[in-house]
């Protein structure tokens, strides 16, 4: 699986420590901090969002100091689903139950250790389906109430 990271200034540390642990249990790691001149979240975000939705990564990692205007931005994206999580269980049900494509987290609120254990936990979970696709389905059906277009790729 091919994932694409993404940072503030406040949290390339732990963006990177996230790719090298991603990497080392055989993840392909593609790094967007480069693909934006502009070093602040919203533009980090969006470059990984977009990413998913051309169809040149699977999911997301972003990281900013809480995690919260990295998610917020890429949820601006058709299609995405950025959850921001500071624990491993919430982890895992926002794939299972809600089909995130992104996680994100905040360098100023988990440590290195616990944010890898998160990461674990999304990339380990798989989409249940049943009465959550209908649910995911109806977060797509407001998206397109409101203008937006059709799901990335997936």
């Amino acid at each position: 699986m091919r994932i694409g990271f993404a940072s503030d200034h406040a949290a390339v540390e732990l963006k990177d420590a996230l790719m090298e642990h991603l990497a080392q249990r055989g993840f392909s790691c593609v790094d967007y901090n480069a693909a934006s001149e502009d070093g602040e979240y919203p533009e980090r975000g969006l470059a990984v969002a977009e990413a998913i939705r051309r169809g040149d990564v699977e999911k997301g990692v972003l990281v900013c100091g809480t995690g919260i205007g990295i998610s917020l931005a890429a949820n601006k994206v058709p299609g995405i689903r950025a959850a921001v999580c500071s624990e491993p269980y919430s982890a895992r049900l926002t794939v299972q139950h809600n089909n995130a494509n992104i996680i994100a987290m905040g360098s100023r609120v988990v440590g290195t250790e616990l944010a890898k254990m998160i990461v674990d936990e999304f990339f380990d979970a798989e989409f249940q389906g049943g009465r959550h696709a209908a649910r995911v389905d109806r977060i797509t059906a407001i998206e397109k109430k409101y203008g937006k277009e059709e799901t990335p790729h997936e």
